[in-house]
């Protein structure tokens, strides 16, 4: 009696999944800025006690290296310059900075529709790093990476949902001047997708360059910093604890450019930070403390990011382990102190050690990636591409990391637990006066695309259709869509008067 509404319920939702036209955002199952925090793998007394330390780390030893500019900004805000060279940051300077920090912060892409608000514990995932090689996935070789390849990477990331924003990901290491290098970095990043860009400077100059690049791109200074789509990456400390004197000098030119700030802390544990994960939190956090005093000394309110990337090593060998489970802790350990001072935040994850998008960096990837996002973190770095410890990015592993992320942002949505959702009433109705199973059920079909992620490449075939199918391979799946996806010109890409105007001005190594 069950099986022709079996074979008939079937057939209904057979044609409900053929559904592919994009959903309504309302209805996505997945999206940016997903509130996450279920994670806390500190306890109340232990986040207490890192934030305690280092407010300690700041009084007490304090940090060196402050330009002559930095330490008139920080001084003249309360924080104490010592007859050894460091400077120090009194507790109560510290707690009222935090108070009076920009405690939301919106990062706007070209295109409004991709503006990411960083707040609470909304999520987002995106690219970033400094890889100097790309990653051949069928020569199995790296190569020195070039601008092409970092245009390239923009334009695929603007095509994935799943990935929110567009960090430069790699160094154009075909261009060996560094002032042509940032200029083209920015404009092969914004030329690539309308999605926000973070990118970093070599020197402050190059900065103030780039800033009168980003005036004509959004079409004159009025509407950059009405709406600025590009956020400055700053390194502004050489861990531990002492300022990175030239990166600071650039972040000052970016904040009075009216640019977002991320303070970038990357200790690594055993090495440039304590081996302890709780230690490297507090060192982590102790520095962009600091750095968090240096932006609001110079601009009260101005955008920061509270960008606490320790890494992990492998103590075995001294050398970086991104793709480790204490990596993973140590990423949720920041996010969860993110949240104690709602701050803005950003940390990295989902780095792979491995060398080709092979399963140790499936596993890899998404364990610090399902991790960061639980946490709430709300800027998740390097989440996709990134492999050899940050040395190698693969376009293919960009695109299988959509996928990835996608799963992980289905994890961090959770469990709908409501009247509707333990459907007592459907279980009565298919038992008692149904067909006794629920293919065919108002819920189902109304729950297929609304609450279930269905990957775009990972193939859930049986074997024998598999093997009907030729055994389609993952890798050259991802090969293919990249090659469609760089087949058609960017729609990122500026009208011909600006980009003749930024052609002139600027040296693009970017053909037309």
């Amino acid at each position: 009696m069950t099986a022709p509404s079996s074979r008939r319920s079937g057939g209904r939702a057979a044609r409900f999944s053929a559904r592919t036209s994009p959903l309504a955002d309302h209805l996505r199952p997945v999206r940016a800025g997903m509130a996450g925090g279920q994670y806390n793998p500190l306890s109340e007394t232990a986040v207490n006690r890192i934030h305690q330390a280092a407010l300690a780390a700041l009084s007490e030893i304090g940090l060196a290296n402050a330009p002559a500019s930095g330490i008139a900004a920080m001084t003249a805000v309360g924080a104490i310059m010592g007859t050894d060279g460091r400077i120090r940051f009194p507790a109560a300077l510290i707690e009222d900075t935090i108070a009076r920090a920009n405690r939301s912060v919106t990062l706007c892409g070209r295109d409004p529709r991709h503006d990411l608000e960083l707040s609470g514990s909304r999520v987002h995932y995106g690219t970033a790093g400094a890889a100097v090689h790309m990653v051949d996935v069928h020569t199995r070789e790296y190569r020195e990476s070039t601008v092409q390849d970092l245009h390239d990477a923009a334009r695929i990331a603007d095509q994935l949902d799943n990935i929110h924003f567009v960090q430069r990901p790699m160094v154009c290491r075909d261009i060996p001047d560094n002032r042509e290098m940032d200029l083209n970095t920015v404009y092969a990043c914004c030329a690539g997708t309308t999605k926000h860009v973070g990118t970093s400077f070599t020197e402050a100059a190059f900065a103030r360059d780039a800033i009168e690049m980003l005036h004509v791109m959004a079409g004159g200074e009025d509407a950059w910093r009405a709406r600025p789509f590009v956020s400055n990456s700053n390194c502004f400390v050489v861990p531990p604890m002492k300022f990175a004197t030239e990166s600071c000098e650039v972040m000052e030119t970016c904040i009075r450019g009216g640019m977002p700030i991320l303070l970038l802390s990357a200790g690594q544990a055993g090495a440039t930070a304590p081996a302890s994960i709780a230690g490297a939190i507090v060192q982590a956090v102790a520095e962009c403390l600091a750095g968090l005093v240096y932006v609001n000394a110079i601009a009260p309110g101005h955008p920061a990011i509270f960008g606490t990337w320790p890494f992990v090593s492998d103590l075995r060998t001294g050398a970086m382990s991104g793709g480790s489970g204490e990596q993973a802790l140590l990423t949720a350990g920041c996010a969860q102190m993110h949240r104690f001072y709602a701050l803005p935040g950003g940390a990295a994850a989902g780095i792979a050690d491995s060398k080709l998008p092979d399963m140790q960096a499936g596993w890899e990837q998404m364990c610090s990636n399902v991790m960061a996002g639980l946490s709430g973190l709300n800027m998740v770095y390097e989440a996709a591409g990134m492999h050899a410890s940050l040395l190698g990015f693969c376009h293919e592993s960009l695109i299988l990391g959509d996928d990835l992320i996608g799963q992980a942002l289905r994890c961090l949505k959770g469990i709908e637990v409501s009247e509707d959702s333990v459907s007592l009433d459907v279980i009565r109705a298919t038992c008692l006066d149904g067909p006794g199973h629920y293919l065919g059920s108002d819920q189902t079909l109304a729950l297929m695309q609304t609450d279930y992620v269905y990957p775009t490449l990972g193939d859930r075939t049986s074997p024998k259709e598999w093997i009907e199918r030729d055994r389609p391979d993952l890798l050259t799946r991802a090969t293919e869509m990249k090659e469609r996806i760089l087949s058609s010109r960017s729609a990122a890409r500026f009208d011909a008067l600006t980009d003749a105007e930024i052609r002139k001005r600027f040296a693009i190594h970017l053909p037309q």
